[in-house]
């Protein structure tokens, strides 16, 4: 042992203390690593409930972090005059070189504390919209929607979102606040059609469909956060009319989860097809040129 400490010094210039405090720092880096893959180890068998398990697992992580990081720093500060000096260089130094580190960290505790967004929430930021899967100290990750799929459904793709990003974008979250978002369906009908038949079918099938979350939509209402100056206001379904080139257009607008728009959309427009596939009087529009000859 002697002697690679000796050549240690003869060949790189490490002095023994160094060495030394090298030594117990990957000793100590080692353990660490053992003892949380002990933990994490036990908390999957033990711990049934994925939700629960994933922050458990989050808080191991960052324990870990917190004890290496004070364990290490008392390793490398004996010796030094005055730690406020020591912690003065270091905080100039990072400062400077660590710039975009720094604001993702602070970042992270500003999720932490402040909540914006939560582990299953679906959000969109920067122009990229997904559910959000993972929360690191330096970065996020969400699981993407949309893009390229016409839809509010999964690419597969997932995307890693640094922290800092949160300070300087405009965030929406689909999840907090009230728990429903608006959707909308155009519906146009031609000028010959029976429109206010036609407006009284669109309103019946949505409010069939939406018969069975009524309550709960009424419930989410009610449990909006205190610290939200949130009025939700009519929340039934409606149908909307105005006047297009083509014809008459019927807007319905309702409520639901933000995970169900396009199975929603999907459940709504078949029973409006079938709907007025029965009823004569009534006929969707498209584009259309007419000719009169004299």
């Amino acid at each position: 042992m002697e002697n690679i400490i000796v050549w240690l010094e003869e060949t790189i210039g490490l002095n023994p203390e160094i060495q030394h405090n090298l030594f117990e720092t990957l000793l100590t880096v080692v353990l660490l690593w053992l003892a949380q893959r002990l933990l994490v180890t036990i908390l999957k068998n033990s711990v049934e409930n994925f939700e629960r398990r994933y922050q458990w697992q989050k808080g191991i992580g960052y324990l870990s972090f917190i004890i290496g990081l004070i364990a290490i720093g008392r390793i490398w500060l004996t010796g030094m005059e005055t730690v406020v000096t020591f912690l003065g260089l270091l905080s100039a130094g990072i400062a400077i070189a660590l710039k975009d580190p720094l604001i993702n960290i602070a970042g992270w505790i500003y999720i932490l504390a402040r909540k914006p967004f939560d582990v299953g929430d679906r959000i969109e930021i920067k122009g990229v919209a997904g559910d959000v899967i993972d929360l690191r100290i330096f970065q996020f990750s969400i699981m993407e929607i949309g893009n390229w799929v016409n839809a509010d459904q999964s690419t597969g793709r997932v995307l890693h979102i640094p922290n800092g990003i949160i300070f300087t974008s405009i965030l929406s979250n689909y999840s907090h606040g009230f728990q429903y978002i608006w959707n909308e369906l155009e519906v146009l009908i031609t000028f010959e059609s029976n429109w206010l038949k036609a407006k009284k079918t669109l309103s019946k099938i949505v409010s069939d469909f939406n018969q069975s979350d009524a309550g709960k939509i009424t419930d989410a209402g009610m449990q909006v956060p205190e610290n939200f100056m949130l009025k939700t206001g009519k929340t039934t379904p409606i149908v909307y009319t105005s006047v297009q080139e083509s014809g008459v257009l019927l807007t319905v607008r309702y409520l639901c989860r933000p995970r169900r728009r396009r199975s929603s959309t999907s459940t709504i427009w078949e029973n409006i097809l079938i709907a007025f596939a029965a009823t004569p009087d009534i006929e969707l529009a498209y584009p259309t040129q007419r000719f009169y000859k004299q």
